[in-house]
Protein backbone atom coordinates (compact mmCIF):
# COMPACT_ATOMS: atom_id res chain seq x y z
CA UNK A 1 0.00 0.00 0.00
CA UNK A 2 1.47 3.36 -1.01
CA UNK A 3 1.12 6.41 1.20
CA UNK A 4 2.27 9.97 1.74
CA UNK A 5 5.66 10.62 3.29
CA UNK A 6 6.12 12.69 6.43
CA UNK A 7 6.78 15.93 4.57
CA UNK A 8 3.68 15.52 2.41
CA UNK A 9 1.55 14.72 5.46
CA UNK A 10 2.85 17.88 7.14
CA UNK A 11 1.81 19.95 4.13
CA UNK A 12 -1.64 18.37 4.06
CA UNK A 13 -2.06 19.03 7.79
CA UNK A 14 -1.97 22.75 7.04
CA UNK A 15 -2.69 22.91 3.34
CA UNK A 16 -1.30 25.91 1.48
CA UNK A 17 -0.75 24.12 -1.82
CA UNK A 18 -2.99 26.25 -4.04
CA UNK A 19 -3.17 30.06 -4.23
CA UNK A 20 -5.98 30.11 -1.64
CA UNK A 21 -3.51 29.01 1.08
CA UNK A 22 -6.41 28.27 3.43
CA UNK A 23 -4.30 26.26 5.91
CA UNK A 24 -6.87 23.50 6.38
CA UNK A 25 -6.00 20.16 7.94
CA UNK A 26 -7.26 17.99 5.11
CA UNK A 27 -7.15 14.86 7.26
CA UNK A 28 -9.86 16.21 9.58
CA UNK A 29 -11.79 18.88 7.65
CA UNK A 30 -12.30 20.30 4.18
CA UNK A 31 -10.94 23.61 3.00
CA UNK A 32 -11.99 25.81 0.10
CA UNK A 33 -11.61 22.93 -2.36
CA UNK A 34 -13.78 20.64 -0.19
CA UNK A 35 -11.26 17.85 -0.56
CA UNK A 36 -9.67 15.10 1.50
CA UNK A 37 -5.93 14.35 1.01
CA UNK A 38 -6.77 12.20 -2.01
CA UNK A 39 -9.67 13.97 -3.74
CA UNK A 40 -12.79 12.00 -4.56
CA UNK A 41 -12.98 10.45 -8.01
CA UNK A 42 -15.88 11.77 -10.08
CA UNK A 43 -15.19 9.62 -13.14
CA UNK A 44 -12.45 7.86 -15.08
CA UNK A 45 -12.94 7.00 -18.72
CA UNK A 46 -11.73 7.36 -22.28
CA UNK A 47 -12.69 10.79 -23.57
CA UNK A 48 -12.89 11.61 -27.27
CA UNK A 49 -13.92 15.26 -27.07
CA UNK A 50 -10.62 16.88 -26.12
CA UNK A 51 -8.40 18.69 -28.61
CA UNK A 52 -7.23 16.43 -31.49
CA UNK A 53 -3.65 15.82 -30.23
CA UNK A 54 -5.01 14.90 -26.80
CA UNK A 55 -7.93 12.62 -27.69
CA UNK A 56 -6.46 11.21 -30.88
CA UNK A 57 -8.17 8.08 -32.19
CA UNK A 58 -8.16 6.03 -28.98
CA UNK A 59 -9.25 8.67 -26.48
CA UNK A 60 -7.70 10.53 -23.59
CA UNK A 61 -7.69 8.72 -20.25
CA UNK A 62 -9.51 11.35 -18.23
CA UNK A 63 -9.59 11.22 -14.43
CA UNK A 64 -12.04 13.81 -13.07
CA UNK A 65 -11.39 14.86 -9.49
CA UNK A 66 -14.23 16.08 -7.28
CA UNK A 67 -13.88 19.58 -5.82
CA UNK A 68 -12.20 22.75 -7.05
CA UNK A 69 -10.32 25.76 -5.70
CA UNK A 70 -12.44 28.14 -7.77
CA UNK A 71 -16.14 28.98 -7.45
CA UNK A 72 -17.11 29.77 -11.04
CA UNK A 73 -20.73 30.89 -11.24
CA UNK A 74 -21.05 29.34 -14.71
CA UNK A 75 -19.39 25.98 -13.99
CA UNK A 76 -20.77 23.34 -16.33
CA UNK A 77 -19.51 20.57 -14.03
CA UNK A 78 -20.87 22.09 -10.82
CA UNK A 79 -22.26 18.80 -9.39
CA UNK A 80 -18.63 17.62 -9.37
CA UNK A 81 -16.78 20.84 -8.61
CA UNK A 82 -19.19 22.48 -6.17
CA UNK A 83 -21.60 19.81 -4.88
CA UNK A 84 -18.91 17.21 -4.14
CA UNK A 85 -20.34 14.32 -6.16
CA UNK A 86 -17.86 11.45 -6.41
CA UNK A 87 -16.49 8.40 -4.62
CA UNK A 88 -13.69 8.22 -2.11
CA UNK A 89 -10.48 6.53 -3.26
CA UNK A 90 -6.98 5.91 -1.91
CA UNK A 91 -3.63 6.31 -3.62
CA UNK A 92 -3.50 2.66 -4.69
CA UNK A 93 -6.86 3.03 -6.42
CA UNK A 94 -5.64 6.15 -8.18
CA UNK A 95 -2.57 4.30 -9.47
CA UNK A 96 -4.63 1.32 -10.63
CA UNK A 97 -7.06 3.67 -12.39
CA UNK A 98 -4.18 5.16 -14.37
CA UNK A 99 -2.87 1.74 -15.35
CA UNK A 100 -6.33 0.54 -16.34
CA UNK A 101 -6.86 3.50 -18.67
CA UNK A 102 -3.54 2.74 -20.36
CA UNK A 103 -4.56 -0.91 -20.78
CA UNK A 104 -7.77 0.30 -22.43
CA UNK A 105 -5.73 2.16 -25.05
CA UNK A 106 -5.63 5.75 -23.78
CA UNK A 107 -3.11 8.04 -25.46
CA UNK A 108 -2.44 9.77 -22.14
CA UNK A 109 -3.58 10.14 -18.54
CA UNK A 110 -5.54 13.39 -18.31
CA UNK A 111 -6.05 14.71 -14.77
CA UNK A 112 -9.02 17.09 -14.82
CA UNK A 113 -9.20 19.72 -12.05
CA UNK A 114 -6.00 18.48 -10.41
CA UNK A 115 -4.91 21.62 -8.55
CA UNK A 116 -6.10 20.32 -5.17
CA UNK A 117 -4.66 16.87 -5.97
CA UNK A 118 -1.01 17.76 -6.52
CA UNK A 119 0.24 16.13 -3.30
CA UNK A 120 -1.52 12.91 -4.30
CA UNK A 121 -0.02 13.17 -7.78
CA UNK A 122 3.48 13.49 -6.28
CA UNK A 123 2.98 9.96 -4.95
CA UNK A 124 0.72 8.35 -7.55
CA UNK A 125 2.55 9.27 -10.75
CA UNK A 126 5.97 7.86 -9.73
CA UNK A 127 4.25 4.76 -8.34
CA UNK A 128 2.43 4.20 -11.62
CA UNK A 129 5.62 4.74 -13.60
CA UNK A 130 7.38 2.07 -11.51
CA UNK A 131 4.57 -0.33 -12.41
CA UNK A 132 5.04 0.33 -16.12
CA UNK A 133 2.88 3.35 -17.00
CA UNK A 134 4.35 4.59 -20.26
CA UNK A 135 1.99 7.26 -21.62
CA UNK A 136 2.15 11.05 -21.11
CA UNK A 137 0.57 12.77 -18.13
CA UNK A 138 -1.73 15.74 -18.85
CA UNK A 139 -2.39 18.37 -16.17
CA UNK A 140 -5.76 19.85 -17.18
CA UNK A 141 -6.44 22.74 -14.79
CA UNK A 142 -8.26 26.04 -14.42
CA UNK A 143 -4.86 27.71 -14.40
CA UNK A 144 -5.32 28.87 -10.81
CA UNK A 145 -2.19 27.09 -9.61
CA UNK A 146 0.60 28.25 -7.32
CA UNK A 147 4.23 28.35 -8.36
CA UNK A 148 5.23 26.25 -5.35
CA UNK A 149 2.94 23.36 -6.21
CA UNK A 150 3.87 23.46 -9.88
CA UNK A 151 7.56 23.27 -9.03
CA UNK A 152 6.93 20.24 -6.82
CA UNK A 153 5.45 18.35 -9.78
CA UNK A 154 8.14 19.51 -12.21
CA UNK A 155 9.27 16.43 -14.13
CA UNK A 156 6.07 14.49 -13.46
CA UNK A 157 3.89 16.34 -15.99
CA UNK A 158 4.39 15.98 -19.73
CA UNK A 159 1.59 18.20 -21.01
CA UNK A 160 0.10 21.20 -19.26
CA UNK A 161 -3.39 22.10 -20.47
CA UNK A 162 -4.51 25.08 -18.35
CA UNK A 163 -7.19 27.69 -18.90
CA UNK A 164 -6.57 31.39 -19.28
CA UNK A 165 -10.01 32.56 -18.11
CA UNK A 166 -9.88 36.24 -17.27
CA UNK A 167 -7.84 39.35 -17.93
CA UNK A 168 -9.63 41.57 -15.41
CA UNK A 169 -9.46 41.17 -11.62
CA UNK A 170 -12.95 42.53 -10.96
CA UNK A 171 -14.46 40.04 -13.40
CA UNK A 172 -12.44 37.20 -11.85
CA UNK A 173 -13.68 38.16 -8.40
CA UNK A 174 -17.33 38.33 -9.43
CA UNK A 175 -17.36 35.18 -11.55
CA UNK A 176 -14.89 32.92 -9.70
CA UNK A 177 -14.26 34.55 -6.31
CA UNK A 178 -10.59 34.97 -7.24
CA UNK A 179 -9.57 38.59 -7.73
CA UNK A 180 -5.94 37.51 -8.07
CA UNK A 181 -6.71 35.06 -10.90
CA UNK A 182 -5.10 37.11 -13.71
CA UNK A 183 -1.85 37.59 -11.75
CA UNK A 184 -1.71 34.02 -10.44
CA UNK A 185 -2.73 32.51 -13.77
CA UNK A 186 -0.13 34.34 -15.79
CA UNK A 187 2.64 33.42 -13.38
CA UNK A 188 1.49 29.79 -13.50
CA UNK A 189 1.50 29.74 -17.30
CA UNK A 190 5.05 31.07 -17.36
CA UNK A 191 6.14 28.31 -14.97
CA UNK A 192 4.30 25.62 -16.93
CA UNK A 193 5.98 26.76 -20.13
CA UNK A 194 9.37 26.79 -18.41
CA UNK A 195 8.88 23.14 -17.54
CA UNK A 196 7.55 21.73 -20.81
CA UNK A 197 7.96 24.31 -23.61
CA UNK A 198 5.91 24.51 -26.80
CA UNK A 199 3.55 21.70 -27.68
CA UNK A 200 5.30 18.81 -29.40
CA UNK A 201 2.99 16.88 -31.73
CA UNK A 202 4.35 13.66 -33.21
CA UNK A 203 3.85 12.43 -36.77
CA UNK A 204 0.80 10.46 -35.66
CA UNK A 205 -0.85 13.70 -34.54
CA UNK A 206 -0.62 12.94 -30.81
CA UNK A 207 0.96 15.38 -28.36
CA UNK A 208 3.84 14.04 -26.29
CA UNK A 209 4.93 17.13 -24.36
CA UNK A 210 4.35 20.86 -24.04
CA UNK A 211 1.83 23.58 -23.25
CA UNK A 212 -1.70 23.84 -24.66
CA UNK A 213 -3.81 26.73 -23.33
CA UNK A 214 -7.60 26.84 -23.37
CA UNK A 215 -9.66 30.02 -23.54
CA UNK A 216 -13.44 30.05 -23.18
CA UNK A 217 -15.12 33.02 -24.85
CA UNK A 218 -17.70 34.56 -22.50
CA UNK A 219 -20.68 36.81 -23.25
CA UNK A 220 -20.00 40.52 -23.29
CA UNK A 221 -16.27 40.09 -23.69
CA UNK A 222 -15.94 39.20 -20.01
CA UNK A 223 -13.05 36.80 -20.63
CA UNK A 224 -10.81 39.56 -22.02
CA UNK A 225 -9.89 37.48 -25.06
CA UNK A 226 -7.62 39.92 -26.88
CA UNK A 227 -5.60 40.67 -23.75
CA UNK A 228 -5.28 36.96 -22.95
CA UNK A 229 -4.01 36.14 -26.44
CA UNK A 230 -1.60 39.07 -26.39
CA UNK A 231 -0.13 37.73 -23.15
CA UNK A 232 0.33 34.26 -24.61
CA UNK A 233 2.02 35.60 -27.72
CA UNK A 234 4.27 38.16 -26.02
CA UNK A 235 5.03 36.62 -22.61
CA UNK A 236 4.83 32.87 -23.25
CA UNK A 237 5.67 32.05 -26.86
CA UNK A 238 4.46 33.04 -30.35
CA UNK A 239 4.28 29.27 -30.94
CA UNK A 240 1.82 28.69 -28.09
CA UNK A 241 -1.01 26.35 -29.04
CA UNK A 242 -4.43 27.69 -28.06
CA UNK A 243 -7.85 26.11 -27.97
CA UNK A 244 -10.43 28.86 -28.54
CA UNK A 245 -13.73 27.58 -27.22
CA UNK A 246 -17.31 28.60 -28.01
CA UNK A 247 -19.02 26.05 -25.77
CA UNK A 248 -20.17 28.47 -23.08
CA UNK A 249 -23.75 28.05 -21.98
CA UNK A 250 -25.46 29.35 -18.83
CA UNK A 251 -25.19 26.78 -16.04
CA UNK A 252 -25.22 26.77 -12.25
CA UNK A 253 -25.67 30.33 -10.90
CA UNK A 254 -25.20 31.97 -14.31
CA UNK A 255 -28.76 31.12 -15.30
CA UNK A 256 -29.91 33.92 -12.97
CA UNK A 257 -27.28 36.48 -13.98
CA UNK A 258 -28.46 38.89 -16.73
CA UNK A 259 -25.06 39.23 -18.39
CA UNK A 260 -24.35 35.49 -18.35
CA UNK A 261 -27.72 33.82 -18.93
CA UNK A 262 -27.19 33.42 -22.68
CA UNK A 263 -24.72 31.94 -25.12
CA UNK A 264 -22.28 34.18 -26.96
CA UNK A 265 -23.68 35.77 -30.12
CA UNK A 266 -22.16 35.83 -33.60
CA UNK A 267 -20.64 39.30 -33.19
CA UNK A 268 -18.90 38.27 -29.97
CA UNK A 269 -17.57 35.18 -31.65
CA UNK A 270 -16.33 37.13 -34.69
CA UNK A 271 -14.51 39.55 -32.37
CA UNK A 272 -12.83 36.69 -30.53
CA UNK A 273 -11.93 34.92 -33.78
CA UNK A 274 -10.44 38.13 -35.19
CA UNK A 275 -8.30 38.49 -32.07
CA UNK A 276 -7.11 34.90 -32.44
CA UNK A 277 -6.22 35.37 -36.09
CA UNK A 278 -4.45 38.65 -35.32
CA UNK A 279 -2.38 36.97 -32.62
CA UNK A 280 -0.83 34.54 -35.10
CA UNK A 281 -0.98 31.78 -32.50
CA UNK A 282 -1.48 28.16 -33.52
CA UNK A 283 -4.24 25.90 -32.28
CA UNK A 284 -7.87 24.94 -32.64
CA UNK A 285 -11.14 26.82 -32.91
CA UNK A 286 -14.45 25.30 -31.93
CA UNK A 287 -17.28 25.56 -34.42
CA UNK A 288 -19.71 28.38 -33.63
CA UNK A 289 -23.30 27.13 -33.43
Amino acid sequence: MIDFDDEQIKRLRSCCECPRRCGTDRFSSMGYCRSTPVPKLASANLHYGEEPPISGSRGSGTIFFTGCNLSCVFCQNYPISQLNHGREIDLDTLVETMLDLERRGAHNINFVTPTHATVALEVAIPAARKLGLGIPIVYNSSGYDSIDQLRRIDGLIDIYMPDIRYSDSDVALRLSNAADYPKVNRAALIEMYRQVGDLDIARDGIASRGLLVRHLVLPGGLAGTESALDFLRNKISPKTHVSLMTQYFPAYKAVDMPDLNRRIDSDEWKTALAAFEKSGLDGWVQEFK
